[in-house]
């Protein structure tokens, strides 16, 4: 058994379904679980779908029906008028105008789920049809029978054994019937069966899930790039691919920011040693990345760019120490409000927090302390992080920038910068000079 996730930017018009179903090909005679996500930037589109629902503005139909006729061009690429696949794409579409038909529900982030599932569903509805079209024989699985979470919408929490179960009951039967099992990426259900979503990018966990409950013999995720690379491509020059990573190396690298892998794919892998590869779907024969128990001695200095951050300065009113009860209040409300702290100081009377810039969520944090604490917020940072760092790419990723603060670690280093204007940056190099 093996699992293949493929991501929205596969899956973007009808050209990129028949590549992925290329590739797939070649895996004809394998025990495939395949994961998909939405197609493209469906998933945006869908969230603009639920944000004008909830402002109540009339214009949610609006652009739910875009989202439909960019799924209807794609089909138009692939199929006859006449096949049946329109009318179960209508059918998934159908549930989500009955969530609009109905008034706005008060928790927003379980609306968010019950409508963002709706790129997921329809995709793998499109891609699970072409196959069969071409011969590929494919069974069409709902991932909310098998993915299990608690209530925790936006964001749901794996029931590990509910899931371990329901894998055994379905999953293991399938592959005897005969083809690929094709499934959907990013979403899962609550006991009482309404939908979760695993976190914006999830669909690389949900692979992780069903390799772990499986016992896959291998992952691999097909991306637009040639594997793991120390760098942003989009952000750097001259980046390197890395051959091989550490399950250790990976997870830092994700827990630092790095987009190429969801934060959670790691750890479900691991625990049972199922090997990750990262290859690419514009050059399916390339050697990709693979990640494994099998360590690497030296990296190159894997470089991390988080843009659009936050500082957050604390301080307490009356003067006092931040003290372990200060700690422990200010990060339970954080852990409520789902804010990741991405880094932090602290002196004697205050404490910083480096956070992604979600305001409405920064704002209820700052309501919640306000009694005891002072809050003080910068916005438009960004946070770099270095891995195996060296002092010539320090020096090069300072140019042009103020450091507003910065931590040294083994093996890692952070700091949180701002651009500075040419005509501000000519000043602070004059300082420098004198200093």
């Amino acid at each position: 058994m093996k699992v293949f996730k493929f991501g929205g930017a596969s899956l973007k018009d009808a050209a990129g379904v028949k590549n992925v179903v290329s590739i797939l090909e070649r895996y004809r005679k394998e025990n495939l679980v395949v994961v998909v996500s939405a197609m493209g930037k469906t998933t945006n589109a869908l969230e603009a779908v639920i944000a004008a629902h909830a402002a109540q503005n009339g214009e949610a139909m609006q652009h739910l029906q875009t989202v439909k006729e960019n799924h209807y061009a794609v089909m138009r690429g692939l199929f006859d008028p006449q096949d049946e696949v329109f009318a179960s794409v209508n059918d998934t579409f159908v549930e989500a105008e009955w969530v609009l038909e109905e008034a706005p529900a008060v928790d927003y982030d379980y609306m968010y789920d019950q409508i963002i599932c709706v790129g997921e569903l329809v995709s793998s509805r499109i891609v699970a049809a072409y196959l069969n079209k071409i011969g590929l024989p494919t069974q069409w699985l709902d991932a909310r029978d098998i993915v299990k979470t608690d209530n925790t919408y936006r964001e749901g929490w794996v029931n590990w054994d509910k899931t371990k179960e329901n894998s055994r009951k379905v999953l293991e039967t399938m592959p005897a019937q005969g083809g690929f099992v094709l499934t959907q990426g990013f979403i899962g259900s609550t006991s009482e069966n309404f939908t979760t979503s695993l976190g914006r990018e999830g669909s690389d966990y949900s692979a992780a899930i069903f390799s772990h409950c499986l016992d896959a013999e291998e992952m691999v995720i097909w991306k637009d790039v040639p594997g793991v690379l120390n760098a942003d491509p989009r952000l750097f020059e001259n980046v390197v691919k890395l051959d091989r990573l550490s399950y250790k190396e990976a997870i830092e690298m994700t827990y630092y920011g790095a987009q190429v892998i969801h934060p959670k794919t790691i750890k479900p892998l691991q625990n049972k040693s199922i090997p990750l590869f990262v290859k690419s779907f514009l050059n399916p024969e390339g050697s990709g990345t693979e990640i494994s128990s099998d360590t690497e001695d030296t990296y190159p200095p894997i470089i991390v760019v988080e843009k659009n951050q936050a500082l957050v300065h604390i301080s307490t009113r009356d003067y006092s120490f931040v003290a372990e009860q200060h700690m422990a209040r200010l990060f339970a409300k954080l852990a409520d409000l789902r804010i990741f702290v991405n880094s932090m100081q602290n002196t004697a009377i205050s404490f910083t927090i480096c956070v992604p810039n979600v305001k409405d969520r920064i704002d209820s944090f700052i309501r919640n302390v306000n009694d005891e604490f002072r809050c003080k917020v910068e916005e438009g940072l960004e946070l770099i992080t270095v891995r195996h760092y060296n002092e010539e790419t320090i020096a090069s990723l300072k140019k042009g920038k103020v450091v507003l603060f910065e931590e040294r670690i083994r093996n890692t280093l952070q700091m949180v910068v701002k651009n500075v204007p040419l005509i501000e940056r000519r000043e602070v190099e004059l300082e420098r000079a004198k200093g």
